[in-house]
């Protein structure tokens, strides 16, 4: 695999035009990787879903090179209906689009960026990864005191074009003082057996409201790997809700610094698997600073075979007292052979803080299904109904009732 990551990495390199010294942090982002690898089992992180394993027996020989001289054609049948929005386009990883067109565009300010270093602490192979292979970098500034008007929705689309191959996408994000966004991650794929690996960061200045839904939904055989690092300043909030279920693979990372006084940090998420899927939310929210709160609540339904894992942590700083931090993940396992793993931590320097974390796993309460089964509905619709009541204590938590009510069409809830 080495001389192959080097031969395509040096064709990438031929494609770009970027200067030596780009280069050369690249090929140290590239070396960084080949000394580390993919991560493994031995890696405290990836103990529960092993990703080195999982690219051998799903795709086996990864390709790293993509041509991203050729344009895509967009296939406008993959938008969401019934939400205006703003887009931003990727095929096979390639920007195809960026579309404004709701927003005031002196409010926003798209930078190309050739510096693409690492500003935050890094020990994770796959971001070495992207920052070594990643075609373009983009940094969006929301200004000061421009709310949004209208969503901005990702589309992550792959096409039969590619097979097998490693695609890097990265974003940069600043949201200026008391500015609010709103952004959806759109995945719908027609490839077979790709590795995605994204890398987003985000910037929150002071009073900024971020709102950041992930929505993998339809059922393809690509993996996938995410990592959001959020940066909030003094009383800013962010707001992530994940739903992972469509993908083989996918791995949801948020590194959340909680830098400012009165900064918030909300998580939640819905893993919901059918056959042989394996996913997983791993979420550190790092309290810094003194009256910061954060809250996390994840919930898995796992069907035949299929894995999932939530692995939280909690972090309070010396200086970070009134903290308020509260984590919950709860499981339905619909099968013998489906299985969850949980690992809710704790790591408080503070003394005047509210701190819980809890964890619950089991099969669906038959009682409860005979229960509905004795008020009309069969065996099949009173565990769906069972599930998406169970399911829909999450959806709930969402704050913006436009995109609530989209998500819960989507996953076809009902209150």
């Amino acid at each position: 695999m080495i001389e192959k990551l080097k031969l395509d990495f040096d064709r990438i390199v031929k494609t770009l035009n970027i200067s030596e010294k780009d280069i050369k942090s690249k090929r140290n982002n590239l070396q960084k990787f080949i000394e580390s690898g993919f991560p493994n089992r031995k890696h405290e992180n990836w103990k529960f879903l092993d990703i080195s394993q999982i690219i051998k027996k799903n795709i086996g020989d990864l390709g790293f090179y993509n041509d991203y001289s050729i344009p895509n054609k967009i296939d406008t049948s993959i938008f969401v209906d019934g939400l205006e929005h703003n887009k931003i386009i990727f095929i096979n990883g390639r920007i195809e689009k960026i579309d404004f067109n709701y927003e005031d565009k002196n409010y926003i300010e798209i930078n190309d960026q050739t510096n693409t270093e690492i500003n935050f602490d890094n020990e994770n192979s796959l971001i070495d990864l992207n920052s070594a292979f990643t075609n373009k970098v983009f940094k969006i500034i929301i200004k000061k005191n421009y709310s949004f008007k209208k969503p901005l929705i990702i589309y992550h689309v792959t096409n039969e074009k590619i097979k097998s191959k490693n695609i890097n996408l990265r974003l940069d994000f600043e949201l200026e003082e008391n500015s609010h966004f709103r952004l959806i991650d759109f995945f719908t794929d027609s490839s077979h057996k790709n590795f995605t690996n994204i890398l987003y960061n985000f910037n929150l200045k002071k009073d900024a409201i971020l709102k950041n839904y992930k929505i993998d939904k339809f059922k393809n055989d690509n993996l996938r790997y995410s990592f959001n690092n959020i940066e909030q300043d003094v009383n800013s909030i962010s707001e992530t809700f994940i739903l992972s279920s469509g993908s083989d693979f996918f791995k949801n990372e948020i590194n959340c610094n909680l830098k400012g006084e009165y900064s918030s940090a909300f998580v939640n998420g819905v893993i919901s698997l059918r056959e042989n899927q394996q996913h997983e939310i791993r979420t550190t929210i790092n309290h810094l600073e003194e009256n910061t709160k954060s809250y996390q609540l994840i919930k898995s339904v796992l069907g035949k075979s299929s894995k999932s894992a939530y692995q939280g942590k909690i972090f309070v700083n010396s200086k970070a007292q009134k903290t308020d931090g509260y984590q919950l993940s709860k499981a339905i396992l619909l099968d013998e052979t489906s299985e969850f793993n949980a690992k809710p931590e704790l790591e408080i320097y503070a003394d005047d803080v509210k701190c819980s974390h809890g964890s619950a796993s089991g099969s669906l309460n038959e009682n409860s299904i005979f229960y509905l089964m004795s008020r009309g509905l069969n065996y099949k619709q009173s565990k769906e109904l069972l599930i998406n009541g169970f399911l829909l204590d999450v959806v709930e938590k969402i704050t913006d009732s436009e995109i609530k009510n989209l998500l819960k069409n989507m996953i076809g809830l009902e209150e």
